[in-house]
């Protein structure tokens, strides 16, 4: 196996751990990366941002395979999302307390497998006001958070699939598998699928179990990325490897 060369370029594949920031996995990456080729600096980027409150499949990219991070965002992606119903959030996940609740004893198995299918295609999605969209040079999380008003344009968007995985009304609590592109944010389909429902609903839990061809199964864990790295033949820079020769 030749050696993994970070500068040139190489695309990792992580599952971002709960609780961690996109910025944070990028931020490790790189330096146990630059500790492990002895170098202060190098170029690394991920193709897709994932919120701290969910899980799942992270591309990371170094060098000059950051090139192919506008590549990999196009890839569809696959999330498995916990849905709660009967009640929202601003943020429409757990990152902020319920704020309203509603009836859920309308609510049948039948009727929410009939309304994910009004989702499954090409529609138009309001971003949530909680996300790094730009509004007037500015993200809409900074306003929001202000408690400025922020008003943001519908976007399309395709749905590939829509599959019903659980379903618990005594929670009530959903558990679906949705196959996306680009540009969907699954907490806004949450909220858009409970207005459908005639009630309410937030995300509690959400993985991205692929991008592309890429599988979670296949992804590093973070936490054990310092001693993988150990393990592996990396090219170092020339000037450190005549130093060493030296």
């Amino acid at each position: 196996m030749k050696p993994m060369d970070f500068k040139e370029g190489e695309v990792l594949c992580f599952n971002k751990p709960l609780g961690w920031t996109s910025f944070k996995v990028v931020g490790h990456a790189r330096y146990h990366i630059c500790r492990r080729m002895k170098v202060k600096k190098l170029k690394v980027g991920h193709a897709g941002t994932l919120d701290p409150l969910a899980t799942g499949v992270m591309i990371v990219c170094t060098g000059k395979a950051t090139k192919r991070i506008e590549e990999f965002q196009q890839h569809t992606k696959e999330y498995v999302a916990t849905i709660r119903l009967g009640a929202t959030t601003p943020s429409y996940d757990l990152e902020h307390e319920i704020d309203a609740t509603y009836p859920t004893e309308h609510i049948t198995r039948e009727l929410v497998e009939e309304t994910l299918k009004r989702f499954v295609g090409q529609i138009e999605q309001v971003p949530p006001v909680f996300s790094a969209c730009m509004v007037n040079g500015k993200r809409a999380y900074d306003l929001a958070r202000r408690g400025e008003e922020v008003e943001l344009k519908p976007k399309l968007l395709v749905i590939d699939e829509i599959e019903l995985l659980e379903c618990h009304l005594d929670i009530p609590e959903i558990k679906v598998r949705v196959v996306c592109s680009k540009g969907t944010y699954i907490r806004a389909l949450a909220r858009d699928i409970g207005i459908a429902l005639q009630s309410g609903a937030h995300l509690t839990a959400l993985v991205r179990t692929r991008v592309g061809d890429i599988r979670l199964e296949e992804c590093l864990d973070p936490l054990a990325f310092r001693d993988w790295i150990d393990r592996q033949e990396v090219v170092l820079e020339e000037a450190e490897s005549e130093n060493n020769e030296n």
